[in-house]
């Protein structure tokens, strides 16, 4: 009974977790740095909006939420599935929409005047959320791997995933940092970085992510047991795409609030 009991715990857990990026503090760090990049008077709409809470407060919650009835339709808007062989432009779509397409449609409902603040309100969480997806690459991984969740490896002597290492392990043993001390350490680009970063459009930072997870799955060995070399060489790659993250959803926020 607590054999069984465990193999069900895991695969709850195992459940959950595929949709998941960056894990909650991920999350937390992409909307602190978006949080610092607002403009007073988008901040005081936002929360507005939020019925006095951040964004910060709802970063995750989409994560929970797809999870429910009344949210299952969202479960496939976490990722764009790309295969080996195909490219960003010809990849097969999901039939209930993926990432792209629903930072898209949020951003179109936050556009129209005429919504209902409880509207604008799930729109605006859910763009939260899933820009901070967008810029987790195993977000755009393979298909035939479930997105790394079945790409299998060893990492620190232990039986993983490499969509569970990118979500958590690497970020949680670069830097045991809370999110305001990942914030305050990489949030430091200049206004000409920022405005770098900030170009281009949705499709734009989605191939860009594409590129990065086509780069991880070539450099990342099946057959070794990664460990610090792995954690040191990431990390840095990690911190850009969480800064990136946050830049760009301050930005869209700032357009739209």
């Amino acid at each position: 009974m607590k054999t069984k009991f465990l193999l069900l715990c895991g695969a709850i857990l195992f459940t959950h977790l595929e949709l998941m990026a960056w894990g909650q503090k991920g999350h937390d760090i992409v909307s602190e740095i978006a949080t610092r990049h607002l403009k007073c008077k988008v901040h005081k709409n936002i929360r507005k909006t939020l019925n006095g809470y951040s964004i910060l407060y709802w970063s995750n919650w989409l994560d929970n939420a797809s999870h429910t009835e009344a949210y299952a339709y969202t479960k496939t808007w976490h990722y764009k599935n790309i295969d080996a062989g195909e490219t960003y432009e010809n990849a097969q779509l999901e039939s209930k929409g993926d990432i792209v397409g629903a930072i898209k449609m949020q951003i179109e409902t936050l556009s129209n005047k005429t919504i209902s603040q409880e509207q604008k309100a799930t729109a605006l969480k859910m763009l939260v959320h899933l820009m901070g997806d967008l810029h987790q690459p195993m977000h755009m991984g393979r298909r035939a791997d479930r997105g790394g969740n079945q790409y299998t490896l060893t990492y620190f002597n232990r039986k993983a995933n490499l969509h569970g290492i990118w979500d958590t392990a690497i970020l949680e043993d670069g830097h045991k940092w809370s999110h305001t001390e990942w914030a305050d350490e990489i949030d430091h680009a200049n206004k000409k970085m920022v405005k770098e970063i900030c170009q281009g459009t949705i499709d734009d930072w989605a191939r860009e992510t594409h590129a990065l997870a086509k780069r991880i799955y070539s450099e990342t060995s099946q057959q070794e047991n990664l460990s610090y070399d792995y954690v040191a060489k990431w990390t840095p790659v990690i911190e850009n795409q969480l800064l990136k993250g946050g830049l760009r959803l301050a930005y869209i926020l700032n357009k739209l609030f």
